[in-house]
C-alpha cells in the first residue's frame, strides 16, 4: 500500500458469457482500450476465462473507483447492443 494513502479499493467484477465464442470477440474487441493506463489513481486489468471476461479494478479513492466502474459498465452496455443486434439478424 502506498503510504500517502489511506484507503485501496480492489474488486472484481465478471462478465460471462454463453459461449466461449462470444467471449473471445468482447475480448478481442476490449482489449485496446484497456492497454493504455488513463489514471495513475486507478488500474483495470484485464483477463479472460473460457466463457469470462474478468476485470480487476485496484483505485486509490472513491471517485476513482467509481469512474472504473462506470467505463466497465459501459462496456457491459456496449457488448449488449452488439449480441442484441447480432441476435435480431441471424
Amino acid at each position: 500500500m502506498n503510504k500517502n494513502n489511506l484507503l485501496i479499493i480492489n474488486s472484481t467484477v465478471e462478465f460471462q458469457f454463453k459461449t466461449s465464442d462470444l467471449c473471445d470477440f468482447s475480448y478481442n474487441s476490449i482489449l485496446p482500450e484497456f492497454k493504455v493506463q488513463k489514471s495513475k489513481r486507478s488500474t483495470i486489468s484485464l483477463k479472460k476465462e473460457e466463457n469470462s471476461l474478468i476485470f480487476l479494478i485496484e483505485s486509490r479513492d472513491i471517485t476513482a473507483f467509481r469512474a472504473s466502474i462506470n467505463e466497465i459498465i459501459s462496456f457491459g452496455r456496449i457488448f449488449d447492443g452488439v449480441l442484441n443486434i447480432v441476435n435480431n439478424t441471424q
